[in-house]
């Protein structure tokens, strides 16, 4: 069982998330919690704490993973029947997955002359490789949806409502996002937006 929960920012969908999850555990499904979010600054850092500190008396018993890159993989790991897990989020994990193609890309070396040119032409294919790594990650995670066993629980961000970002890697990121949500969606048994704290359910109708 596969739910996909779509919402903005503050919009209430991470909060719909673990309701959704209590539900289970009500049946007496344990409960894991799958965080993707890096502390790379004070302010996220902040964030992150307040997260752990609203599930400290949520009523759920968590058992917590951190994982900002290998999703897939502790997915196929830990789904099992009478378990229900929780993502948060889709869209931080690819913004790592973004992030680290880049710079395993940037980490190269440089050739010791550089032309306008070989800048351009290099340029444009580290941005490719970038994307592919990217691609293989998203599909590979697609992919093993239908075979979790479980409850999965997907939490992820409606980006592309506003305004079309300034900058490559931005506007790279709200695509990127739009398409992970679609292909997730078109597998999920459930689909629910949620804005203004409120659930709009989108799949099924």
């Amino acid at each position: 069982m596969i739910h996909l929960v779509l919402g903005g920012a503050r919009s209430g969908k991470s909060r719909y998330g673990e309701a959704l999850v209590r539900q289970y555990t009500a049946l007496g499904f344990d409960a894991c919690y799958v965080a993707t979010a890096q502390a790379l600054d004070d302010e996220m850092a902040t964030r992150i704490a307040k997260h752990q500190a609203g599930r400290t008396d949520d009523g759920i018993e968590w058992q917590l993973f951190e994982e900002s890159l290998a999703l897939t993989a502790l997915l196929k790991r830990l789904a099992k029947p009478g378990r229900v897990i929780l993502v948060d989020c889709l869209t931080l994990w690819l913004t790592n997955q973004l992030l680290a193609s880049s710079a395993k890309i940037d980490d190269e070396p440089a050739p010791t002359e550089w032309h306008a040119t070989d800048f351009m032409s290099a340029s444009s294919t580290s941005n490719d490789e970038a994307l592919a790594n990217w691609l293989a990650e998203k599909s590979a995670f697609v992919d093993s949806l239908a075979e979790l066993e479980g409850v999965v629980v997907l939490i992820s961000n409606e980006v592309g409502s506003g305004i079309v970002p300034l900058g490559e890697l931005s506007r790279q990121f709200v695509d990127e996002a739009g398409w992970l949500n679609q292909a997730v969606a078109a597998l999920a048994d459930n689909v629910t937006l949620v804005v203004a704290g409120l659930p709009l359910a989108l799949k099924p109708l």
